[in-house]
């Protein structure tokens, strides 16, 4: 069962290994940071029937110092895939390169983390939505934009099913108003 809540979505679900592996990962974040769950891991959080080796997330960096404690703090118990200290990050950062984090020594799934910089990133960040269950929250995207997202700048066969799944299992929860809304926001401003 699914219903909303002041805004917020809380639902009956069974944490599985997945959610558990985000779960730990964004109990870190949430020390440091701002974040949001974005892509292809909340159409497979609302039950849909795929994989994905990665979670894709945006946090919001304010500081060097920040970056540098939160990278502290990540690697305790998670590896990053393609960087080695806080200051490389941070270099990447400015190239526009995301960071894939494992718990040590498993590589699937990883959580690929992005800062947010685009209009439609803030968007994502500021409007997100928390998403209780299990006696557990999180922060997603808001479901609406990710359908927008989804079939008016990825469009992949993967992204639509993504699209169609959500819209049909949150039909009573969401808005079509909000969902053409957010594809105008993607034709006026894109990604």
């Amino acid at each position: 069962m699914i219903q909303i809540v002041d805004e917020n979505i809380i639902l009956d679900k069974t944490i599985n290994d997945l959610d558990r592996f985000v779960l730990d990962f964004i109990k870190i974040l949430e020390r440091h940071t701002r974040y949001v769950i974005v892509s292809g891991y909340v159409s497979i959080f609302f039950g849909r029937s795929r994989g994905t080796e990665d979670v894709d997330c945006f946090i919001e960096l304010k500081s060097s110092e920040i970056l540098t404690e939160l990278w502290s703090d990540i690697t305790r118990s998670f590896e990053c895939m393609n960087c080695s200290s806080a200051k490389q990050w941070e270099e990447l950062i400015h190239d526009g390169i995301s960071l894939r984090f494992c718990r040590k020594g498993v590589f699937i799934p990883n959580m690929e983390v992005k800062i947010v910089k685009s209009f439609l990133d803030k968007v994502s960040l500021e409007r997100r939505i928390k998403v209780q269950f299990g006696g557990e929250e999180l922060w997603m995207s808001p479901i609406e934009l990710q359908i927008a997202y989804k079939r008016k700048i990825l469009c992949s066969e993967k992204d639509m099913e993504d699209a169609r799944h959500l819209e049909s299992a949150l039909r009573d929860v969401i808005s079509l108003e909000k969902i053409k809304y957010y594809e105008s926001v993607i034709d006026t401003y894109g990604s």
